[in-house]
């Protein structure tokens, strides 16, 4: 067979995709130019890899086998990339940082700093939800992760460097705004708005309030931060947030913070990377960046518990 390394990474991101469209759109190609690439690798292999049913296509025999191998060669190849990186030193490297989205409101210093340090690096900056960043740790997309903590049981590194504690965040005018050891009970009867299930901000005031005995009320689900303190400051409910990502809204004065008892809910940040990562030189000194300067990086005193 004689193949091209863009030929095989087309055909891998189709065989994934199970999507001519969907790998044109990752891969920055038209679409006829993908069905090209596939035209020309199943005639030198000598065997159709895909089927279509309808309007889906499925991986034949033969494309589920090279589907296996065209993995294995990519990641050969993107680890002999990662030796050559390492060889060259952290100066000159390649890193892609994924963060999750209440991360990114401190993660766009701390990168701005470490890049000052390696100004020659080539850095890749992902933000997304809590699913998207253990599908990127489980297909090897990226190098390292700042997230809350990841599930146990998953073959991962993980580290915790910071604290991110979760703060009730309401409008000024709010009745509750300036009491101090607000009972937890008083939200009872107070609407949230929410992140979307799954989310780890969700997973933490759930499992909170089941174990205080307590529901509250969630009157809308967002799936960005952004859009639930723009509703807190209209009015539309209480929110329940990371304090990271309210630095200026508390500063401005457009939110305040409740003083209610048993919060902020204590949680860390962590450092995460799957365990067989070989990670280059640069991926290393950004570890070690983070561990001894991301506290630099937060403009908000992390507050001390409310209430009793």
């Amino acid at each position: 067979m004689n193949l091209t390394f863009r030929q095989i990474q087309v055909f891998e991101r189709v065989a994934r995709r199970l999507s001519f469209t969907r790998a044109a759109e990752e891969l920055y190609l038209t679409q006829p130019a993908v069905s090209m690439q596939i035209k020309q690798f199943e005639e030198s292999v000598g065997l159709p890899l895909f089927e279509r049913l309808g309007k889906k296509i499925y991986l034949t025999a033969a494309g589920e086998e090279m589907y296996r191998l065209s993995k294995v060669i990519l990641r050969n190849l993107e680890e002999a990339g990662q030796v050559i990186e390492e060889m060259k030193g952290a100066a000159g490297g390649k890193l892609t940082v994924s963060v999750a989205s209440t991360v990114h409101y401190f993660a766009i210093r701390l990168l701005a700093a470490f890049r000052k340090q390696y100004p020659a690096a080539s850095i890749n900056l992902r933000v997304t939800n809590r699913r998207g960043l253990l599908r990127q740790l489980d297909k090897n997309d990226t190098d390292i992760v700042l997230m809350g903590k990841p599930p146990e049981g998953q073959d991962l590194v993980a580290e915790a460097f910071m604290e991110n504690p979760l703060i009730v965040i309401a409008p000024p005018s709010h009745p509750l705004a300036g009491k101090n050891g607000v009972a937890l009970e008083a939200l009872r009867n107070e609407t949230f708005l929410m992140r979307e299930q799954g989310s780890g901000t969700r997973d933490s005031v759930e499992r909170f309030f089941a174990e205080h005995q307590m529901s509250i009320s969630a009157s809308m689900e967002m799936n960005i931060n952004e859009a639930i303190k723009l509703g807190v400051e209209e009015g539309l409910g209480l929110g329940i947030v990371s304090v990271h990502t309210v630095e200026d809204e508390l500063e401005s004065g457009r939110l305040v913070m409740l003083d209610v008892e048993a919060f902020p809910i204590r949680r860390h940040w962590y450092m995460v990377h799957h365990s067989g990562k070989r990670l280059s030189g640069i991926a290393l000194a950004f570890k070690d960046f983070v561990r001894a300067e991301a506290h630099r990086f937060v403009r908000t005193k992390i507050p001390s518990a409310g209430g009793a």
